[in-house]
């Protein structure tokens, strides 16, 4: 247990310290040594815990109930704050609300729901270690060089605000900790309050009119969220007796009706969280935010901590068909229309973006299916996205600050502009949407949890879904990879954090698809099992081996150079008469000039947001209403 206070109190006090501390090399040695020590004792938790199943430890303390309680008023009070400072009346009464909530249930039932069995381990919560100590330690270090440069390019004389930055990261991983580690669901809602404070600032960073408003559209989504969180602890501090996450897990299998509204409510909070229709916008509008903001809200912390709440609830979903359908449908929907809608897309970090939405979706939908090869699928779908996520949202970030833009049509010949840096970026979209990566492996196995259950709709959805995510990520890697001319290499400038958080997350990737039998046996598998007593998941391990042997193949062949023959130039256009190589210049059948320019199609008419977005806001609204009434009516009936 000492293991688990120590991730969830050092990020903390590393935050507190690097918010005091104004010198630059001091506050860089601060985040390595915070992002190292954080990284390094993740990782033998789960090697302590790695085939312990389940573990409960026996954590409970009247001072961390209040502590928790005061931390989320302290929470609200902030955004009330900024509320009034900025007049967002709708934010303001979100925020009232939530803290009336929070003190009524506080002041009438706390002090009878007990919890012995405070904090927790399983396999499922190694993995979030994982992902939260080596993947956000990982951004938090890259940050470094990233937002020197980031501030380099301020206006003159503007404030440095890089203490708060860097605080509020190391902060977002001490709630995220807090979280996966929680039995007790009242101590789950602060860190999830925590993370949503967290997000706010970070997303409002630039104080810029932009991102004020993105940040506004962030807190207001979640404080629904927050608020469907804190009514399902009044429910279960007055219908089910409990707030224990186990025990509730437990009586949801056993009993699905006196559960239904509390499963509806968390799994609502969980979606708002997870950034699904209709609460797509403040995911999108955080890409206003500096980069390692991006990497860190997309890959490991904000939008992760909603889908571990769904996942954790899939045994739920699977006895309660009100809440398995919104999860199912919401999910399933969301996966659609933003894979198409990442289409139409030519800003590189609005593409990842709805990818992320879709990828969420698709983790969301397994959820919501509920079975044992659901959920194994859905863990899987977890890890690859938060490593090949996190990867291509730094990749992304140093490209923009070294050819001056973030859009895909001018990444024309990063393969020769910046050469490690495009390999690594191509590594991160091939293990998004081909074989023999894991992200594939994972969804077959999605579409086998679809095939079993009969669900044909699903089946549809999945097959366009992963057709549109096809087209958006080969024509990305499409840009990438075509070669003319001889342009400057412009990546000698990248700072050695950089490059360090790169090849970490490079290194990360390829690892988790080589060694997937390995983690399908000793993480997945166990939690699987642990939950519902069985696994029937039809994917060979004899298979798995086989995609892992060609991961080997392929990485090989991208940084090794492999089949490559020695580098020789040719003319730009071998139809004609080249006139200038390095410009792509030849002449054309009128003895002109022309350019050599090859643009992709983003069907913008057919795909474009105005056009995708209003369906899936709609339909998941209704949806989502729906089951609330349901639930409802559901409970008035018990």
């Amino acid at each position: 247990m000492e293991m688990l206070l120590f991730l969830m109190a050092f990020p903390a006090v590393i935050a507190v310290l690097l918010y005091v501390i104004r010198n630059d090399a001091a506050r860089n040695f601060l985040v390595i040594v915070g992002a190292i020590v954080t990284a390094v004792a993740s990782v033998a938790l789960a090697c302590m815990h790695i085939a312990s199943g389940l573990v409960l430890f026996d954590c409970e303390s009247a001072i961390a109930d209040t502590a928790c309680t005061v931390i989320s008023c302290i929470c609200v009070f902030v955004i009330l704050g900024f509320a009034v400072r900025y007049k967002n009346a709708l934010a303001g009464i979100l925020g009232i609300v939530q803290l009336i909530v929070v003190l009524y249930v506080e002041f009438s039932f706390a002090h009878d729901m007990e919890v012995p069995q405070g904090l927790y381990v399983d396999s499922l919560t190694l993995m979030m270690v994982l992902i939260i100590g080596v993947i956000g330690s990982g951004i938090c270090v890259y940050a470094i060089g990233y937002m020197k440069d980031f501030q380099a390019h301020e206006p003159e004389g503007a404030k440095d605000r890089r203490p708060l930055f860097f605080a509020l990261m190391f902060l977002f991983l001490s709630a995220m900790y807090v979280i996966v580690f929680s039995n007790n669901m009242a101590w789950m809602f602060t860190g999830w309050e925590v993370t949503t404070l967290c997000s706010f600032l970070l997303i409002g960073y630039t104080r810029t009119e932009e991102a004020i408003k993105n940040a506004f559209r962030q807190i207001i989504m979640n404080l629904a969220g927050g608020i469907a969180f804190i009514l399902a602890l009044l429910v279960c501090a007055t219908q089910v007796g409990t707030y224990a996450l186990d025990e509730f897990i437990q009586i949801g299998m056993a009993n699905p009706t006196l559960v239904l509204l509390p499963v509806v409510c968390l799994a609502f909070a969980g979606i708002t969280k997870a950034a699904q229709m209709p609460f797509q916008t403040w995911l999108l509008g955080a890409m206003v935010a500096p980069t390692p903001t991006s990497a860190l809200l997309h890959s490991s912390t904000m939008v992760k901590a909603g889908v571990f709440m769904l996942v954790k609830l899939a045994p739920c979903f699977l006895m309660s068909p009100v809440p398995s359908v919104m999860v199912m449908l919401t999910g399933a929907v969301t996966f659609l229309l933003c894979s198409f809608m990442a289409i139409s897309q030519t800003n590189a970090k609005r593409v990842l973006a709805y990818s992320t939405i879709a990828n969420l979706g698709l983790i969301t939908a397994c959820a919501g299916v509920g079975t044992p090869e659901a959920v194994w699928a859905a863990m899987f779908l977890i890890l690859f996205h938060a490593i090949a996520k996190s990867l291509l949202f730094l990749c992304v970030g140093t490209a923009e600050h070294h050819i001056g833009s973030r859009d895909i049509e001018d990444m024309d010949l990063l393969f020769e502009r910046m050469p490690r840096l495009a390999r690594f970026m191509m590594l991160g979209i091939m293990a998004m949407f081909i074989a023999p990566f894991g992200m594939l492996v994972a969804k077959w196995a999605t579409l086998v949890s679809f095939v079993q259950m009969d669900q044909v709709a699903l089946i549809l959805i999945l097959a366009f879904g992963s057709a549109a995510t096809f087209m958006f990520w080969a024509k990305w890697m499409g840009k990438l990879a075509g070669i003319a001319g001889s342009p400057e290499n412009v990546e000698t400038t990248v700072h050695r954090s950089e490059w360090v958080s790169i090849l970490l997350m490079a290194i990360l990737l390829v690892a988790a698809c080589v060694l997937i039998p390995v983690l399908s046996q000793v993480m997945v598998e166990p939690y699987v099992v642990s939950v519902y007593g069985l696994f029937g998941q039809d994917i060979g391990t004899d298979n798995l081996w086989i995609a892992s042997i060609c991961v080997c193949v392929v990485v090989i062949a991208l940084f090794c150079g492999l089949g490559r023959s020695k580098k020789r130039t040719v003319g730009v256009y071998l139809s004609g008469v080249s006139r200038n190589d390095d410009a792509r210049a030849f002449q054309n059948a009128m003895s002109g000039e022309s350019l050599a320019t090859a643009r992709n199609w983003y069907m913008e008419d057919v795909f474009g947001e105005e056009r995708m977005a209003p369906v899936g806001v709609i339909f998941n609204s209704v949806l989502m209403l729906a089951a609330v009434v349901m639930a409802l009516f559901g409970i008035a009936l018990v």
